[in-house]
Protein backbone atom coordinates (compact mmCIF):
# COMPACT_ATOMS: atom_id res chain seq x y z
CA UNK A 1 0.00 0.00 0.00
CA UNK A 2 1.10 3.35 -0.90
CA UNK A 3 2.29 5.64 2.58
CA UNK A 4 1.96 9.36 1.66
CA UNK A 5 3.46 12.70 3.32
CA UNK A 6 2.89 16.27 1.87
CA UNK A 7 5.81 17.89 0.14
CA UNK A 8 6.80 20.93 2.55
CA UNK A 9 6.27 24.35 1.77
CA UNK A 10 2.91 24.41 0.04
CA UNK A 11 -0.03 24.96 2.04
CA UNK A 12 0.33 26.45 5.76
CA UNK A 13 -1.72 27.35 8.66
CA UNK A 14 -2.10 31.16 10.22
CA UNK A 15 0.95 29.63 12.58
CA UNK A 16 3.25 27.73 10.39
CA UNK A 17 1.96 24.06 10.80
CA UNK A 18 0.98 22.29 7.32
CA UNK A 19 -2.46 21.15 7.86
CA UNK A 20 -3.07 17.36 7.44
CA UNK A 21 -3.77 16.76 3.91
CA UNK A 22 -6.01 14.29 4.73
CA UNK A 23 -8.42 17.19 5.95
CA UNK A 24 -8.27 19.12 2.66
CA UNK A 25 -11.45 19.70 0.93
CA UNK A 26 -8.94 18.94 -2.21
CA UNK A 27 -4.81 17.91 -2.97
CA UNK A 28 -3.00 16.90 -5.64
CA UNK A 29 -1.16 13.37 -5.38
CA UNK A 30 2.67 12.83 -6.63
CA UNK A 31 3.79 9.15 -7.10
CA UNK A 32 6.79 8.80 -6.35
CA UNK A 33 7.03 5.83 -7.36
CA UNK A 34 5.57 6.51 -10.92
CA UNK A 35 8.47 9.46 -11.51
CA UNK A 36 11.01 7.24 -10.61
CA UNK A 37 9.72 4.67 -13.02
CA UNK A 38 9.49 7.46 -15.41
CA UNK A 39 12.79 8.58 -15.02
CA UNK A 40 14.24 5.17 -14.99
CA UNK A 41 12.40 4.12 -18.36
CA UNK A 42 14.20 7.41 -19.96
CA UNK A 43 17.53 6.91 -18.89
CA UNK A 44 17.26 3.16 -20.39
CA UNK A 45 16.61 4.78 -24.00
CA UNK A 46 19.81 6.84 -23.73
CA UNK A 47 23.36 5.32 -24.66
CA UNK A 48 25.93 5.11 -22.01
CA UNK A 49 27.27 8.83 -22.91
CA UNK A 50 24.08 10.61 -22.32
CA UNK A 51 22.89 12.50 -19.84
CA UNK A 52 19.11 13.21 -18.67
CA UNK A 53 18.42 16.50 -17.53
CA UNK A 54 15.26 16.21 -15.79
CA UNK A 55 13.12 19.90 -16.62
CA UNK A 56 11.77 20.87 -12.83
CA UNK A 57 10.67 24.30 -13.79
CA UNK A 58 7.31 25.83 -12.72
CA UNK A 59 7.23 24.07 -9.78
CA UNK A 60 8.00 20.83 -11.96
CA UNK A 61 5.15 21.27 -13.72
CA UNK A 62 3.30 22.07 -10.46
CA UNK A 63 4.21 18.83 -9.19
CA UNK A 64 6.65 20.12 -5.78
CA UNK A 65 9.98 21.60 -7.29
CA UNK A 66 12.15 20.33 -5.16
CA UNK A 67 10.45 16.77 -4.37
CA UNK A 68 10.55 16.28 -8.08
CA UNK A 69 13.74 16.98 -8.30
CA UNK A 70 15.68 15.03 -5.53
CA UNK A 71 13.44 11.69 -6.82
CA UNK A 72 15.03 12.48 -10.44
CA UNK A 73 17.91 12.52 -9.53
CA UNK A 74 18.24 8.99 -7.52
CA UNK A 75 16.42 7.22 -9.99
CA UNK A 76 19.04 8.19 -12.76
CA UNK A 77 18.93 11.98 -13.84
CA UNK A 78 22.30 14.09 -14.07
CA UNK A 79 21.11 17.24 -14.40
CA UNK A 80 18.48 19.74 -13.59
CA UNK A 81 16.72 22.43 -15.71
CA UNK A 82 15.06 25.59 -14.38
CA UNK A 83 13.49 28.96 -16.04
CA UNK A 84 14.41 31.04 -13.29
CA UNK A 85 17.34 32.17 -11.03
CA UNK A 86 14.76 31.96 -7.80
CA UNK A 87 14.12 28.68 -8.86
CA UNK A 88 17.78 27.31 -9.34
CA UNK A 89 18.11 29.03 -5.58
CA UNK A 90 15.20 27.17 -4.24
CA UNK A 91 17.03 23.86 -5.23
CA UNK A 92 20.09 24.93 -3.86
CA UNK A 93 18.40 25.87 -0.77
CA UNK A 94 16.79 22.43 -0.62
CA UNK A 95 20.37 20.89 -0.38
CA UNK A 96 20.48 19.76 -4.05
CA UNK A 97 24.10 19.96 -5.51
CA UNK A 98 23.42 18.49 -8.76
CA UNK A 99 24.41 20.97 -11.77
CA UNK A 100 21.20 23.47 -12.77
CA UNK A 101 20.69 24.85 -15.92
CA UNK A 102 18.99 28.25 -16.05
CA UNK A 103 16.53 27.69 -19.21
CA UNK A 104 15.20 31.55 -19.08
CA UNK A 105 17.12 34.57 -19.99
CA UNK A 106 19.12 36.24 -16.91
CA UNK A 107 20.44 39.87 -17.73
CA UNK A 108 20.58 42.09 -14.30
CA UNK A 109 23.47 42.39 -12.24
CA UNK A 110 21.45 40.89 -9.74
CA UNK A 111 20.80 37.90 -11.62
CA UNK A 112 24.37 37.59 -12.05
CA UNK A 113 26.06 37.72 -8.77
CA UNK A 114 23.19 35.17 -7.66
CA UNK A 115 23.79 32.92 -10.54
CA UNK A 116 27.92 33.04 -9.22
CA UNK A 117 26.68 32.78 -5.53
CA UNK A 118 24.36 30.17 -6.03
CA UNK A 119 26.84 28.11 -8.30
CA UNK A 120 23.69 28.15 -11.24
CA UNK A 121 24.05 27.82 -15.37
CA UNK A 122 23.31 30.68 -17.14
CA UNK A 123 21.72 30.41 -20.77
CA UNK A 124 23.78 33.12 -23.19
CA UNK A 125 21.65 34.27 -25.82
CA UNK A 126 23.01 37.22 -27.09
CA UNK A 127 26.96 38.81 -27.42
CA UNK A 128 25.48 41.30 -25.41
CA UNK A 129 24.05 39.42 -22.96
CA UNK A 130 27.88 37.23 -22.40
CA UNK A 131 28.98 40.81 -22.11
CA UNK A 132 26.97 42.12 -19.35
CA UNK A 133 28.06 38.81 -17.34
CA UNK A 134 31.62 39.07 -18.06
CA UNK A 135 31.67 42.94 -17.16
CA UNK A 136 29.69 41.89 -14.04
CA UNK A 137 31.32 39.29 -12.92
CA UNK A 138 35.02 41.32 -13.19
CA UNK A 139 32.98 44.06 -10.93
CA UNK A 140 32.57 41.22 -8.45
CA UNK A 141 36.14 39.79 -8.23
CA UNK A 142 34.12 36.31 -8.92
CA UNK A 143 37.26 34.09 -8.61
CA UNK A 144 36.80 31.57 -11.28
CA UNK A 145 35.18 31.70 -14.89
CA UNK A 146 31.34 30.46 -14.78
CA UNK A 147 29.92 27.76 -16.92
CA UNK A 148 27.62 29.06 -19.69
CA UNK A 149 25.45 27.41 -21.63
CA UNK A 150 25.39 28.70 -25.61
CA UNK A 151 21.94 28.97 -27.26
CA UNK A 152 20.95 28.86 -30.82
CA UNK A 153 18.18 29.92 -32.93
CA UNK A 154 17.68 26.83 -35.19
CA UNK A 155 14.18 28.01 -35.86
CA UNK A 156 12.36 28.29 -32.69
CA UNK A 157 12.36 31.88 -33.40
CA UNK A 158 12.30 32.14 -29.06
CA UNK A 159 15.47 32.38 -27.56
CA UNK A 160 19.22 32.43 -29.12
CA UNK A 161 21.47 33.73 -31.70
CA UNK A 162 20.67 32.57 -34.89
CA UNK A 163 22.40 29.52 -35.98
CA UNK A 164 24.41 31.09 -38.66
CA UNK A 165 26.28 33.86 -36.84
CA UNK A 166 27.33 30.56 -34.05
CA UNK A 167 30.41 30.49 -34.99
CA UNK A 168 31.24 34.39 -34.12
CA UNK A 169 28.67 34.22 -30.81
CA UNK A 170 31.35 31.28 -29.41
CA UNK A 171 34.40 32.79 -30.37
CA UNK A 172 33.42 35.85 -28.49
CA UNK A 173 32.72 33.87 -25.41
CA UNK A 174 35.28 31.92 -25.39
CA UNK A 175 37.68 34.98 -25.45
CA UNK A 176 35.69 36.66 -22.37
CA UNK A 177 37.85 35.68 -19.12
CA UNK A 178 35.30 35.27 -16.34
CA UNK A 179 33.45 32.60 -18.50
CA UNK A 180 33.79 29.68 -19.67
CA UNK A 181 31.48 27.29 -22.26
CA UNK A 182 29.79 24.37 -20.60
CA UNK A 183 27.29 23.48 -23.47
CA UNK A 184 25.97 24.53 -26.70
CA UNK A 185 22.13 23.85 -27.12
CA UNK A 186 19.10 24.75 -29.18
CA UNK A 187 15.97 23.73 -28.69
CA UNK A 188 13.13 22.18 -31.82
CA UNK A 189 9.80 23.65 -32.33
CA UNK A 190 7.69 20.72 -33.59
CA UNK A 191 9.71 17.37 -32.32
CA UNK A 192 5.85 16.30 -31.04
CA UNK A 193 4.82 16.68 -34.77
CA UNK A 194 4.10 13.14 -36.88
CA UNK A 195 5.24 15.50 -39.44
CA UNK A 196 9.24 15.56 -38.84
CA UNK A 197 10.58 18.05 -41.80
CA UNK A 198 10.99 21.19 -39.28
CA UNK A 199 12.26 18.71 -37.08
CA UNK A 200 15.20 17.49 -39.41
CA UNK A 201 15.47 20.95 -40.92
CA UNK A 202 16.64 22.48 -37.34
CA UNK A 203 18.66 19.04 -36.62
CA UNK A 204 20.59 20.33 -39.93
CA UNK A 205 20.67 23.81 -38.93
CA UNK A 206 22.69 22.73 -35.57
CA UNK A 207 24.92 20.48 -37.25
CA UNK A 208 26.02 22.94 -39.55
CA UNK A 209 26.29 25.56 -36.78
CA UNK A 210 28.25 22.81 -34.98
CA UNK A 211 30.71 22.21 -38.05
CA UNK A 212 30.93 25.86 -38.29
CA UNK A 213 32.53 26.10 -34.71
CA UNK A 214 34.80 23.37 -34.84
CA UNK A 215 36.26 24.46 -38.05
CA UNK A 216 37.39 27.18 -35.66
CA UNK A 217 39.34 25.08 -33.71
CA UNK A 218 37.12 25.42 -30.78
CA UNK A 219 36.26 22.58 -28.63
CA UNK A 220 33.09 22.17 -27.49
CA UNK A 221 32.40 20.23 -24.45
CA UNK A 222 28.66 18.88 -24.29
CA UNK A 223 26.12 19.68 -27.16
CA UNK A 224 22.17 18.86 -26.21
CA UNK A 225 19.23 19.22 -28.16
CA UNK A 226 16.88 16.92 -27.35
CA UNK A 227 12.94 17.71 -25.48
CA UNK A 228 10.68 14.95 -24.60
CA UNK A 229 9.60 14.58 -27.70
CA UNK A 230 12.41 14.35 -29.63
CA UNK A 231 14.03 11.83 -26.73
CA UNK A 232 11.14 9.57 -27.63
CA UNK A 233 11.47 10.26 -31.53
CA UNK A 234 14.61 9.67 -32.63
CA UNK A 235 18.11 8.95 -31.03
CA UNK A 236 20.35 10.60 -33.09
CA UNK A 237 19.10 13.81 -31.45
CA UNK A 238 20.21 12.98 -27.72
CA UNK A 239 23.95 14.30 -28.03
CA UNK A 240 25.26 14.12 -24.73
CA UNK A 241 22.48 15.43 -22.88
CA UNK A 242 18.54 15.15 -23.33
CA UNK A 243 16.33 17.66 -21.54
CA UNK A 244 13.28 15.92 -20.90
CA UNK A 245 9.86 17.88 -18.84
CA UNK A 246 6.65 16.68 -19.92
CA UNK A 247 8.09 12.54 -20.15
CA UNK A 248 9.21 12.99 -16.61
CA UNK A 249 5.67 13.69 -15.42
CA UNK A 250 4.04 10.52 -17.17
CA UNK A 251 2.86 12.32 -20.32
CA UNK A 252 3.24 11.59 -23.75
CA UNK A 253 4.15 14.63 -25.90
CA UNK A 254 2.34 12.95 -29.14
CA UNK A 255 0.20 10.07 -29.62
CA UNK A 256 2.20 9.38 -32.16
CA UNK A 257 5.23 8.48 -29.61
CA UNK A 258 3.12 6.44 -27.10
CA UNK A 259 4.73 3.14 -27.91
CA UNK A 260 8.05 3.84 -27.32
CA UNK A 261 7.81 3.34 -23.27
CA UNK A 262 5.13 3.17 -20.86
CA UNK A 263 4.93 6.30 -18.92
CA UNK A 264 3.20 6.35 -15.61
CA UNK A 265 1.29 9.73 -15.25
CA UNK A 266 2.82 11.03 -11.91
CA UNK A 267 -0.45 13.56 -10.67
CA UNK A 268 -3.97 12.64 -9.39
CA UNK A 269 -6.31 15.86 -8.30
CA UNK A 270 -8.43 14.99 -5.89
CA UNK A 271 -11.22 16.33 -3.95
CA UNK A 272 -14.01 15.72 -1.51
CA UNK A 273 -17.76 15.71 -1.45
CA UNK A 274 -19.23 18.62 0.90
CA UNK A 275 -22.74 18.30 0.31
CA UNK A 276 -25.53 15.68 -1.35
CA UNK A 277 -28.97 16.90 -2.43
CA UNK A 278 -31.86 16.35 -4.60
CA UNK A 279 -32.84 18.93 -7.19
CA UNK A 280 -36.75 18.76 -9.14
CA UNK A 281 -36.91 18.91 -12.68
CA UNK A 282 -36.46 22.36 -13.70
CA UNK A 283 -34.11 23.79 -10.86
CA UNK A 284 -31.04 25.40 -12.14
CA UNK A 285 -27.63 25.09 -11.03
CA UNK A 286 -24.91 27.32 -10.44
CA UNK A 287 -24.24 30.77 -11.89
CA UNK A 288 -26.01 31.74 -14.97
CA UNK A 289 -28.51 28.63 -14.80
CA UNK A 290 -26.64 27.28 -17.58
CA UNK A 291 -27.58 23.53 -16.65
CA UNK A 292 -30.97 23.09 -15.86
CA UNK A 293 -31.89 19.41 -14.55
CA UNK A 294 -34.30 17.53 -17.07
CA UNK A 295 -35.79 15.19 -14.04
CA UNK A 296 -35.11 14.55 -10.92
CA UNK A 297 -31.43 14.24 -9.53
CA UNK A 298 -29.34 13.87 -7.05
CA UNK A 299 -26.75 16.43 -6.86
CA UNK A 300 -22.94 16.44 -4.79
CA UNK A 301 -20.88 19.82 -4.55
CA UNK A 302 -17.27 19.16 -4.71
CA UNK A 303 -15.25 21.67 -3.04
CA UNK A 304 -12.45 22.33 -6.03
CA UNK A 305 -12.96 24.89 -8.18
CA UNK A 306 -11.75 27.43 -11.02
CA UNK A 307 -9.07 28.98 -8.49
CA UNK A 308 -7.54 25.79 -7.56
CA UNK A 309 -6.97 25.05 -11.67
CA UNK A 310 -9.77 23.47 -12.82
CA UNK A 311 -10.83 25.48 -15.58
CA UNK A 312 -14.31 26.71 -15.76
CA UNK A 313 -14.26 26.31 -19.39
CA UNK A 314 -15.01 22.65 -18.32
CA UNK A 315 -18.30 23.60 -17.13
CA UNK A 316 -20.75 20.74 -18.26
CA UNK A 317 -17.77 19.11 -20.86
CA UNK A 318 -16.21 17.17 -17.88
CA UNK A 319 -16.74 14.47 -16.05
CA UNK A 320 -15.26 13.18 -12.47
CA UNK A 321 -14.72 9.57 -10.85
CA UNK A 322 -16.37 8.75 -7.49
CA UNK A 323 -16.54 4.85 -7.12
CA UNK A 324 -14.81 3.93 -9.64
CA UNK A 325 -17.66 5.29 -11.91
CA UNK A 326 -17.64 8.29 -14.34
CA UNK A 327 -20.04 10.92 -13.43
CA UNK A 328 -20.69 14.54 -15.28
CA UNK A 329 -20.38 18.07 -13.95
CA UNK A 330 -23.03 20.09 -14.83
CA UNK A 331 -23.37 23.81 -14.12
CA UNK A 332 -20.98 26.45 -13.85
CA UNK A 333 -17.62 25.82 -12.19
CA UNK A 334 -16.98 28.59 -9.80
CA UNK A 335 -14.37 29.57 -7.38
CA UNK A 336 -14.28 27.11 -5.10
CA UNK A 337 -16.66 24.36 -6.12
CA UNK A 338 -18.48 22.04 -8.69
CA UNK A 339 -21.50 20.47 -8.68
CA UNK A 340 -21.68 16.49 -10.37
CA UNK A 341 -25.17 14.46 -10.98
CA UNK A 342 -24.74 11.72 -9.26
CA UNK A 343 -28.08 10.06 -9.72
CA UNK A 344 -26.87 6.70 -10.75
CA UNK A 345 -24.43 6.48 -7.44
CA UNK A 346 -26.50 5.13 -4.49
CA UNK A 347 -26.12 6.53 -1.15
CA UNK A 348 -23.12 8.96 -1.97
CA UNK A 349 -21.58 10.61 1.70
CA UNK A 350 -20.39 13.73 2.46
CA UNK A 351 -17.06 13.60 2.92
CA UNK A 352 -16.47 10.78 -0.38
CA UNK A 353 -13.22 11.14 -2.44
CA UNK A 354 -13.73 12.43 -6.06
CA UNK A 355 -10.51 11.82 -8.33
CA UNK A 356 -11.08 14.88 -11.12
CA UNK A 357 -7.41 13.55 -12.93
CA UNK A 358 -6.10 10.42 -12.11
CA UNK A 359 -7.64 6.71 -11.85
CA UNK A 360 -10.25 5.21 -9.67
CA UNK A 361 -10.88 0.99 -10.34
CA UNK A 362 -10.44 0.55 -14.20
CA UNK A 363 -11.70 3.70 -15.23
CA UNK A 364 -9.10 6.91 -16.12
CA UNK A 365 -9.03 10.89 -16.57
CA UNK A 366 -6.16 12.38 -18.17
CA UNK A 367 -4.99 15.56 -18.21
CA UNK A 368 -4.52 14.98 -22.08
CA UNK A 369 -8.24 14.57 -21.83
CA UNK A 370 -9.04 17.95 -20.22
CA UNK A 371 -6.45 19.69 -22.88
CA UNK A 372 -8.36 17.90 -25.93
CA UNK A 373 -11.88 19.61 -24.81
CA UNK A 374 -9.97 22.85 -24.48
CA UNK A 375 -8.01 22.72 -26.89
CA UNK A 376 -4.91 23.57 -25.28
CA UNK A 377 -2.04 21.25 -24.26
CA UNK A 378 -1.23 18.69 -21.31
CA UNK A 379 1.42 20.88 -20.47
CA UNK A 380 -1.10 23.48 -19.06
CA UNK A 381 -3.28 21.62 -17.63
CA UNK A 382 -0.78 20.33 -15.05
CA UNK A 383 1.23 24.18 -14.33
CA UNK A 384 -2.78 25.33 -13.62
CA UNK A 385 -3.25 23.93 -10.30
CA UNK A 386 -2.51 26.18 -7.61
CA UNK A 387 -0.82 26.28 -4.53
CA UNK A 388 -3.62 26.51 -2.17
CA UNK A 389 -3.99 22.53 -3.04
CA UNK A 390 -1.42 20.60 -0.79
CA UNK A 391 0.45 18.39 -3.01
CA UNK A 392 1.06 15.03 -1.15
CA UNK A 393 4.15 12.84 -2.22
CA UNK A 394 2.58 8.91 -2.22
CA UNK A 395 5.68 6.72 -1.62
Amino acid sequence: MLSSKQIPGVASGQDGDTYAWFSQRAWVEIDLAALSDNVRQLVGLLSPRNQLMAVVKADAYGHGSVTVAQTALESGASWLGVATVPEGIQLREAGIKAPILILGATHTAEQIQAIAQWQLQPTLCSPKQALVFSDTLEAINHSFPLPVHIKLDTGMSRLGTNWQQAGEFVKLVEGLPHLTIASIYSHLATADSPDTTTMKQQHRRFEEAIAQIQAMGIKIPSLHLANSAATLADSALHYDIVRVGLAVYGLYPSPHLQTKINLHPVLQVKARVTQVKTIAPGTGVSYGHQFIAPQELRLAVVGIGYADGVPRHLSNNMQVLIRGQRVPQIGTITMDQLMVDVTNIDDIQEGEIVTLLGQQGKEKISADEWAEKLNTISWEILCGFKHRLPRVAMM
